[in-house]
């Protein structure tokens, strides 16, 4: 079982908040279940494939995880469905482009408490962070709630593990 690695920010309108401390052995997915991620998203690669699927882009960079692109739809509902990530994590890419990096997994916590976990969720048995405060939003969006997310670092290598929430190697412009 593993420990919280850090606690996330989410969409691209979040600020960081404090890390917990990290897990001695990171998460990882399988060759198997990564595959069915990368099958899932890779069309995402192609961030107009994206916006026609329903994830609207944001425009702050944050530090570590990159743009956060996000589908409202997938956000409001409660379900967990690992083909069909709430998030999509983007970095700037070479002559004005952007690459997407890895997924994030997000889930509303169903009492809004911080002090209860038993609605987390998991990704192929790995817990979601969580539950966790919701994070600083935009003048006239609504209050982001209290949630759990997991993010999984798909198309570029996160020296902190594949599921660790922040990843060193993202710089925002």
């Amino acid at each position: 079982m593993i420990k919280r690695l850090l606690t996330a920010a989410l969409a691209a309108t979040c600020a960081l908040t404090p890390a917990l401390p990290a897990h001695a052995d990171p998460a990882t997915l399988s060759p198997a279940q990564r595959k069915v991620l990368i099958d899932a998203t890779h069309r995402f690669k192609d961030v107009d494939e994206a916006i026609k699927a329903g994830y609207q882009p944001t425009d702050l960079c944050v530090p570590g995880m990159g743009w956060h692109y996000l589908n409202p739809q997938l956000a409001a509902d409660t379900a967990i469905d690992p083909v069909w990530p709430e998030v999509l994590l983007y970095v700037p890419g070479p002559k004005d482009t952007i690459r997407l990096v890895g997924v994030e997994y997000f889930k509303p916590d169903a009492d809004g408490r911080l002090t209860t976990d038993t609605d987390r969720p998991t990704l192929f048995g790995n817990p979601f962070d969580g539950p966790m405060a919701g994070h600083e939003v935009p003048a006239g969006a609504p209050p982001m709630p209290v949630h759990y997310d997991l993010h999984v670092w798909l198309y570029l290598t996160n020296p902190a593990g594949q599921l660790a929430t922040l990843n060193d190697r993202i710089r925002c412009p």
